[in-house]
C-alpha cells in the first residue's frame, strides 16, 4: 500500500490509497488551485519571539510592549459576532504581564464579546454556563482566566480542560502553550485516547499544572491513581453538548466524582440540549449564565444549495473547485467509506487532497490535522469528526458533499468557515432525499439557504487584506 509523502507533495498517478489520509493530485494550472498556499496567513507562520520564557529581563517602568514580536495585523472585515464589544481591553482584567505578553503575541488585540463576559467572572471563581457561537473566541474566554489562576508553587493538577475529540485537545494544548510561554514554567499536558498510555504515566510522574484531555483517557489515568485530581479546582467543558451526550456523559459523571466538592466548572457550548440542563442543576452552583446566541447561524457565512442527483455530485464539486477562490476548503461526507472514495475522486480530478476520519490510526490523524492546519494542502475531506471546535483561520469554504441529518451537525459543520467573525461560504449538495432535511434545518436555525447562483460574488467569502506600500506609505486594499 503506497503512502504519500508529506514533505514534498508529488502528483499521484494511480489510485493506491495511502494509509495516512494524504492524497496528492497534480496541481491544476487554471482556476483557484493554481494559487500558492504561501499566500494564506497561517497561525504557525508567525515568527517566534526572542523574549525569554521569564520576563525577568524587563524592568519596572520599561515599555514591555515594545519587546513583543507581534504577528501581522489582521485587517480583514469582521462581523458583529466578534466586534460588538463593550470596549474593554485585556489590561482591564489585572492579568499578569507575562500572560498579557502571550495574549498579544497570539494576535489577540481586544477581547471578543464572549471573552468580555467570561474572563472577569471566571477569575472570581464562579461557575459559568456560556452559550456562544463557534469561532467567536471561546477558547480564550476560558484559557486566559485558567492560566492566570495557576499557582506555580503548587505541583499538582490545578485545572482540566475536557474536549470531545483528540484533534481539539491537541489544538487547545498548542494555544495554551503559546499563551503561557512567558509565564515561567506552567506545565501543560494533552492526553487522549489512541496514544501511548505509558508515555502519559511517565509524564504525570513529573509536575503537571494543566491537563487537556478527552474523557476516556483521563478517566483511565485517574482510576489508575496516576492523574490525581482531588485538588483540581477548575474544570472546563468545551463543546459541552457533545461531552454530555450518550457517548460521554457517564465518563464525565465519573471524572467529577473524583474532584473536590468546591471545584469551579466552566461550561461552553453552541447548543444547549436537555442533557446540559440536567448536568447544570446537578453539578453547578448558581452558574453565571452567558447567552450570546440570539440567532443560531454565524454572521458572515453565506449559505447556498445546489440541487443535484447523486451521480452529478463529483462533477458539481469539480465545477466549484474551478470557479471558487478557495483559500482552504473542508468537504464533509456522512461515512468513512465515502470520505476515502471522494478523496480518490478529487485526486483523479487533479487536485491535492487530504482526508481524515475516526477509523484512521491516531498518528496519521495527527499528521493530517497538523499539515492541513499549516497549509500543506488546500482541500480536506472528512466526517463529522472534524466539526467540533477545530479552528483553522484559512478555511473560507465548507462544502457538504453529503447533507447532514440534523440542524446541530449542520451548524457545527458550516462553523468551520468564518472563524472569529471573518467571511465564509457554505455550499450544500442536495439530492431529492435531502429536501425535507433542508427545510427542517432552515426552520430550526431560522436561516435562509439559497439556490446557488451562476456566479458567486467573491466579496462574500474572500478576505481583503490591507497592506501599506513600503515606498509611499499609502494603504492599499
Amino acid at each position: 500500500m503506497a503512502t504519500a509523502r508529506t514533505a514534498n507533495p508529488a502528483p499521484m498517478a494511480g489510485l493506491n490509497k495511502p494509509a495516512n489520509g494524504q492524497l496528492r493530485g497534480q496541481t491544476k494550472t487554471g482556476g483557484q488551485q493554481s494559487e500558492l498556499l504561501s499566500n494564506v496567513q497561517h497561525p504557525s507562520a508567525h515568527k517566534r519571539t526572542s523574549i525569554p520564557q521569564s520576563s525577568g529581563g524587563i524592568k519596572f517602568g520599561d515599555d514591555w510592549k515594545k519587546c513583543l514580536e507581534l504577528p501581522p495585523k489582521d485587517t480583514r472585515v469582521k462581523t458583529s459576532d466578534v466586534t460588538s464589544t463593550k470596549g474593554n481591553e485585556f489590561e482591564d482584567y489585572c492579568l499578569k504581564r507575562e500572560l498579557l505578553m502571550g495574549i498579544f503575541e497570539m494576535g489577540w488585540e481586544k477581547p471578543s464579546p464572549v471573552q468580555e463576559e467570561s474572563i472577569p467572572i471566571a477569575l472570581s471563581g464562579r461557575d459559568i454556563l456560556a452559550r456562544a457561537k463557534n469561532g467567536t473566541g471561546k477558547s480564550g474566554a476560558y484559557l486566559i482566566p485558567l492560566l492566570e489562576r495557576i499557582d506555580l508553587k503548587k505541583d499538582h493538577i490545578q485545572a482540566m480542560v475536557m474536549v470531545p475529540t483528540r484533534e481539539l485537545a491537541l489544538q487547545m494544548s498548542q494555544i495554551s502553550i503559546q499563551l503561557s510561554k512567558h509565564l515561567g514554567g506552567v506545565k501543560i499536558m494533552a492526553t487522549t485516547g489512541g496514544t501511548n498510555l505509558r508515555d502519559d504515566i511517565m509524564r504525570l510522574d513529573e509536575t503537571v499544572h494543566v491537563v487537556i484531555a478527552t474523557p476516556g483517557r483521563i478517566l483511565d489515568l485517574i482510576k489508575k491513581g496516576v492523574a490525581k485530581v482531588d485538588k483540581t479546582q477548575m474544570m472546563v467543558m468545551d463543546e459541552a453538548d457533545k461531552l454530555l451526550s450518550q457517548d460521554f456523559v457517564v465518563l464525565m459523571e465519573n471524572i467529577i466524582s473524583f474532584m473536590p466538592k468546591d471545584r469551579q466548572i466552566l461550561l461552553y457550548s453552541a447548543t444547549f440540549p436537555i442533557s446540559v440542563q440536567k448536568f447544570m442543576s446537578k453539578h453547578m452552583q448558581k452558574p453565571y449564565e452567558i447567552n450570546l446566541m440570539e440567532e443560531l447561524t454565524l454572521k458572515g457565512i453565506t449559505q447556498y444549495y445546489a440541487y443535484v442527483t447523486e451521480r452529478q455530485k463529483v462533477h458539481c464539486l469539480n465545477t466549484l473547485f474551478s470557479r471558487l477562490q478557495i483559500n482552504q476548503s473542508i468537504i464533509f461526507c456522512n461515512s468513512t467509506q465515502r470520505v476515502e472514495l471522494l478523496a480518490k475522486k478529487i485526486t483523479q480530478l487533479g487536485y491535492s487532497c487530504f482526508y481524515i476520519h475516526a477509523k484512521m490510526m491516531q498518528e496519521y490523524r495527527n499528521r493530517v490535522f497538523h499539515d492541513f492546519r499549516n497549509g500543506l494542502c488546500r482541500n480536506l475531506v472528512c466526517t463529522d469528526l472534524f466539526t467540533r471546535g477545530i479552528d483553522i483561520q484559512a478555511v473560507n469554504v465548507v462544502i457538504n458533499f453529503d447533507f447532514p441529518k440534523n440542524a446541530e451537525t449542520y451548524l457545527h459543520r458550516i462553523g468551520r468557515s468564518g472563524r472569529f467573525g471573518h467571511l465564509g461560504l457554505a455550499i450544500n449538495l442536495i439530492t431529492s432525499d435531502d429536501r425535507y432535511n433542508l427545510k427542517n434545518i432552515e426552520d430550526q436555525l431560522v436561516t435562509d439557504i439559497k439556490p446557488i447562483p451562476s456566479s458567486i460574488d467573491k466579496s462574500l467569502y474572500v478576505a481583503e487584506f490591507h497592506s501599506v506600500d513600503a515606498e509611499d506609505g499609502e494603504e492599499k486594499a
